[in-house]
């Protein structure tokens, strides 16, 4: 048995199921780890107002790791516990290098997304799929043109995301663009996209940043993942578990390698980690 205090786990695609969904297995199992004193983070890419509700209402829950880990929540005294954000100029630079290509793109600023409006009306073509869809059209507030809104405003950027229907260019741009923006994350979290952080805002600097508030040795946390902007995360932890959805090179990141999110893996992972004597 293992010696946990933490444990961060990414939401889609890992403590969710591909419908979003939280299994009666996996809620049991953060459940009963709650109860035995351990810390369970919520670690994910949207930004809190984002999250589904069905994670939000969790009880146990009050510190989040959200935006890739531009920001640390604490969802009890509603306050940020610490941030990492892209310099307003600096994410215009992104949204000019990506002008001209077929793509769409859109930002995270104070805790909400915001888009071109012409952008916004071509979400039905860019979204991965209709629950994609439907939190590009919720979630986000469209503006006029979104450079022009982040002069005016003049204030630091959570995360800026880019959305292809062209693999083949996402692809070449997840190798060029580390090399065009170094001061920058580029990663990915669904199938689709691009998204740029702080340097300092990953998941892994979050979990580092949230362990030492809490007084919990970096080698007594847990983290689940299944994407690329999980990675930072399962190499920081004490113990990364990427899921069987996961990509390979996210699973070559990972300690170990527990089941699909459609099977309820977390709570398969959590089993053999916390209560491994038990049938």
């Amino acid at each position: 048995m293992h010696k946990i205090g933490l444990i961060a786990l990414d939401l889609d695609g890992t403590l969710l199921d591909r419908d979003k969904r939280l299994s009666a297995e996996n809620a049991a199992a953060l459940a009963r780890a709650a109860e035995e004193g351990i810390e369970i983070v919520p670690a994910t890419g949207r930004f809190y107002r984002g999250m589904p509700q069905v994670v939000k209402d969790l009880p146990y829950v009050r510190y989040v790791i959200t935006v890739n880990g531009a920001q640390v929540f604490d969802a009890a005294l509603q306050e940020t516990v610490c941030a990492s954000e892209i310099p307003w100029e600096r994410a215009v630079a992104v949204m000019e290098h990506m002008d001209g290509l077929p793509v769409i793109y859109d930002c995270y600023q104070n805790g909400w997304g915001w888009m071109t409006k012409a952008f916004y009306d071509q979400t039905a073509q860019y979204a991965a799929n209709a629950g994609s869809l439907d939190m590009l059209r919720n979630l986000r507030t469209p503006v006029p043109e979104l450079k022009a809104c982040l002069k005016e405003r003049a204030a630091g950027v959570q995360k800026i995301q880019v959305f292809f229907r062209d693999m083949a260019l996402r692809a070449e741009m997840l190798r060029t663009l580390p090399e065009e923006f170094p001061d920058l994350v580029v990663t990915s979290s669904i199938v689709n996209n691009i998204e740029f952080n702080s340097r300092e805002a990953t998941k892994g600097t979050a979990l580092k940043k949230l362990a030492a508030h809490l007084g919990v040795p970096i080698g007594e946390t847990a983290a689940f993942g299944d994407d690329l902007n999980d990675i930072s995360m399962l190499q920081t932890a004490g113990i990364g578990v990427a899921m069987e959805n996961a990509g390979e090179e996210v699973k070559r990141a990972a300690d170990c390698i527990t089941d699909d999110c459609d099977l309820s893996g977390v709570s398969h992972a959590l089993k053999r980690l916390l209560w491994e004597n038990e049938p």
